[in-house]
């Protein structure tokens, strides 16, 4: 429970009435007040937006959330006791309202060969000039401009990784955010600087403590792939069912690197996911991936730029939702090769399963080729279950509601196998069977 102070705290504290008084460095706070001043000037979206067509935009209306009270030691000590996903990692940063619960750091070898793993309140005092340079340096060109100055001028934590020259962590990295309390809003932050020829896997979760509880989550992901690097992310959304999310992630691959990003999205009342993947450098490689289940009155919203930008560079996205009862999912994508960006090869496929007659799906997908000596396909179906599949299984005893949640297993299996992280793959499985099974019991 709140106390009084904190009560009166939060009336005065919305997330309308601007940045308030913080410890950060001055020119951070100074570039928060610019990031503010953009998002009073930037005009809030309508459906007629193009880059918000098919959005519930009515459900972007900021007014009910505040900025977060400090934390009680009871509600650390039970979000410790929660923040429990995969049983190895090389490091594990856990946040609760934007406030630091606890950060296991890396081994001290990978520190002594120069690896930063730190909350970004310290980065960007210690490694200001490395910051600097990568903090939200991609503007974002998805629709979502106005919420990324949004959480620019809002942000207060996050985590910030730096893996140097040829160094590869075996291990994943695990980062959690936890929404505590009603009417809560939350700004997540990962700032991911790979140099060359570096290695890192890193899996966010977001959660909710309360599946009841209201909030808002206005995340931002800065992914840089350098000189022949290798890039892991992995999103695991499961907000509760009454969470507004937005989440914009940038991720730019240099030459002969590759990122793949995979993200999985369960909870939540209406979730957009904008993913914008810049291939820089000739010879990358950009793998996007997501899979949803979505139920109830759940909307999913995704948009993506596969933007191609070197020669002989190569993406391939998949994206794979399962919608039941009243779900909504729309995915708006465009393949875009910049011109002297020679062969290209891009893909893009989008697939929809409708367990509902009132579930619905609006696909997108699109093409823009500034270059010659291309390869670029993509597509978008929408469909039921296949009868026969359901035949079969029926005809062996299983009943109709197991049957159909494992013809979904293994139709969402297939973006998740792609992962090269069997106990990361193991572990969105198992959010997904919670998912299913909460749905049997309700």
């Amino acid at each position: 429970m709140l106390s009084v102070t904190q009560e009166k705290n939060l009336e005065s504290s919305g997330i309308l009435s601007g940045p308030g008084k913080s410890e950060l460095p001055d020119w951070f706070r100074e570039e928060q007040r610019v990031a503010w001043q953009k998002f009073e000037s930037l005009p809030r979206p309508t459906r007629k937006d193009q880059p918000w067509r098919f959005s519930n935009v009515d459900l972007l209306d900021l007014a009910a959330f505040t900025v977060p009270a400090p934390l009680s030691d009871d509600d650390r000590q039970n979000i410790l006791k929660y923040s429990r996903g995969l049983d190895q990692v090389a490091g594990r940063m856990i946040f609760a309202n934007d406030q630091l619960v606890e950060r296991t750091v890396v081994s001290e070898d990978l520190k002594k060969r120069g690896v930063i793993f730190q909350p970004l309140e310290r980065a960007m005092v210690e490694h200001a000039g490395l910051f600097r340079k990568y903090f939200m340096s991609t503007e974002a060109v998805l629709g979502s401009a106005k919420f990324a100055a949004l959480h620019q001028a809002m942000v207060s934590n996050g985590t910030f990784l730096f893996v140097p020259r040829g160094i590869e962590i075996e291990q994943p990295i695990e980062i959690f955010h936890w929404l505590r309390h009603d009417n809560i809003a939350i700004f997540p932050h990962l700032l991911l600087v790979t140099d060359e020829l570096a290695k890192v896997t890193v899996i966010e979760h977001f959660q909710s403590c309360d599946q009841n509880a209201t909030g808002f989550a206005c995340g931002v992901n800065d992914l840089i792939a350098g000189p022949g690097a290798k890039v892991t992310y992995v999103c695991a959304q499961n907000w509760a069912r009454k969470v507004i999310a937005l989440q914009m992630n940038s991720t730019t691959v240099d030459h002969d690197s590759s990122a793949m990003s995979l993200n999985l999205n369960l909870g939540s009342r209406y979730s957009r996911f904008e993913s914008l993947s810049r291939l820089v450098g000739e010879g990358g490689r950009s793998d996007l991936l997501a899979v949803a289940a979505a139920t109830g009155e759940q909307e999913f919203d995704s948009r993506t730029l596969q933007d191609h930008i070197s020669p002989r560079t190569a993406s391939d996205l998949l994206y794979k939702n399962a919608l039941d009862d009243r779900a909504r999912c729309t995915f708006g994508g465009l393949i875009r090769v910049e011109p002297h960006a020679h062969f290209t090869d891009a893909y893009q496929k989008v697939r929809n399963l409708l367990l509902s007659d009132d579930a619905e799906a609006n696909s997108m997908p699109g093409l823009e080729i500034l270059a010659d000596n291309v390869r670029c396909t993509h597509g978008a179906t929408s469909g039921q279950i296949n009868e026969d599949e359901m035949f079969y299984l029926r005809s062996r005893g299983i009943p109709p509601k197991m049957a159909q949640r494992l013809i979904v297993n293994g139709f969402l299996n297939e973006v998740i196998r792609r992962l090269e992280q069997p106990a990361i793959a193991e572990h969105l499985n198992r959010l997904i069977e919670r998912k299913f099974a909460a749905q049997l019991i309700g």
